[in-house]
């Protein structure tokens, strides 16, 4: 008789992992909810949590922390596919954390709604007693996230202890917690923005109009290509022009920038993605542009 052996391709493998993670997640834990924002990772997310938990519906709803400066196309894509699978979306305002004197809003040409999101996620996990968040963050975004565990553990004030967390050795996670505390989880931790593009690629998933190339309005900061809109000021000498752009990743619209690009389709992406030397949030968020520092900080105090 003579044994055959599959062996799982690099996605298959990373697509088990991640799998694996919520499935564990839904049983360790009492009330956990997948933080869905319309962009890619977090679409990779839904697929994932589709192949683990279908044909019955997912154990968690799905919550976006909506800034309000968010790329209409994306919000218009999310409430889309949420009404496709027929989920539940809980949406945390910004806005209503600034209305209710939570957070101040920053003002002037470089303000930006981005880092007021922690307060907002962190006042939507008390509120509906959430005790995992699942997201779609990877190790290599930026240097700070490459000290996240798969399961990152948050104290009861939503603070980071990277000298706290606990060891996962053989792919086994301990989900216990103390009453007031959660734990954000990264399924996708193991994953590169390339893998991500390739999964997209091979599941043929739909994903929002401008990660492809489009005609946008736009003015140049800080060698960055940021979308005219309403919600950001000029300084002095900037002026608007139409350049051929897609966005690698998507967000706050006064701090995430486009790249030049003519990739319209989804092979062309990946094309461009493997030739690139230039991580995503390195090439387009302008909230990255500050000292290592202050982003430990920032970690520490519970941003994601």
């Amino acid at each position: 008789m003579r044994l055959t052996y599959h062996k799982l391709t690099h996605l298959q493998a990373l697509e088990a992992e991640a799998i694996h993670v919520m499935r564990e997640v839904a049983a360790e834990l009492e009330r956990p909810v997948l933080l869905f924002s319309g962009g890619k990772d977090s679409i990779v997310l839904l697929r994932l949590a589709e192949k683990a938990f279908r044909p019955a519906r997912f154990p968690f709803p799905l919550m976006h922390v909506d800034t309000g400066h968010n790329f209409p196309e994306v919000i218009e894509f999310r409430d889309r596919r949420v009404a496709e699978l027929g989920e539940r979306l809980i949406v945390a305002r910004v806005q209503d954390s600034i209305d209710a004197g939570r957070v101040v809003e920053e003002t002037g040409p470089r303000a930006s709604r981005n880092r007021l999101q922690t307060t907002t996620l962190l006042d939507a996990i008390a509120e509906h007693g959430f005790d995992a968040a699942f997201g779609g963050a990877r190790r290599d975004e930026e240097r700070a996230r490459a000290k996240e565990r798969i399961m990152s553990f948050r104290d009861d004030f939503g603070g980071w202890d990277p000298k706290a967390q606990r060891p996962e050795l053989w792919n086994l996670y301990n989900g216990r917690i103390r009453k007031g505390e959660h734990v954000r989880v990264f399924p996708l931790s193991n994953w590169t923005e390339l893998d991500v593009w390739q999964y997209i690629e091979a599941e043929d998933l739909e994903v929002p109009s401008i990660y492809f190339a489009h005609e946008r309005e736009v003015f140049r900061r800080d060698g960055m290509l940021y979308a005219v809109s309403e919600h950001v000021e000029y300084i002095d000498g900037e002026s608007p022009f139409t350049e051929s752009v897609r966005y690698r990743t998507v967000g706050d619209m006064s701090c995430t920038g486009a790249v030049a690009s003519t990739a319209r389709a989804l092979d062309d992406v990946v094309a461009e993605i493997a030739a690139t030397k230039i991580t995503e949030r390195g090439e387009t968020r302008a909230d990255d542009k500050i000292s290592e520092a202050a982003m430990e900080d920032r970690k520490v105090a519970g941003y994601f």
